[in-house]
């Protein structure tokens, strides 16, 4: 299997976008699946320098795809349901 490709990037004109190759997919749809109320959230990280890259679970690239994108090295992907939501947060289900 090729290498895993997902660069998080914020445009210029401020949109967001996550490229990914063939294999970058593959990881998130098993990462994204992972997610339940007992394993809420995912790292996403670039792990350029980093002594484990193993030590998140979405490894991101720091290489920019567009001149003048603003690439994120770091996040969380991180699992809501609503009834968690209504109880602790409920002004973001309106």
């Amino acid at each position: 299997m090729e290498k895993a490709r997902i660069t998080v990037s914020v445009r210029p004109d401020d949109k967001f976008e996550i490229s990914m190759n063939e294999a970058g997919r593959e990881v998130l749809i098993r990462e994204l699946q992972v997610l339940s109320k007992r394993w809420d959230h995912i790292h996403l990280d670039c792990t350029d320098g980093w002594p484990d890259p193993h030590a998140t679970e979405v490894v991101l690239s720091s290489i920019p795809y567009n001149e003048g994108d603003k690439v994120l090295i770091n996040g969380k992907l991180i699992f809501r349901p609503d009834d968690w939501d209504e109880k602790n947060f409920p002004h973001v289900m309106k």
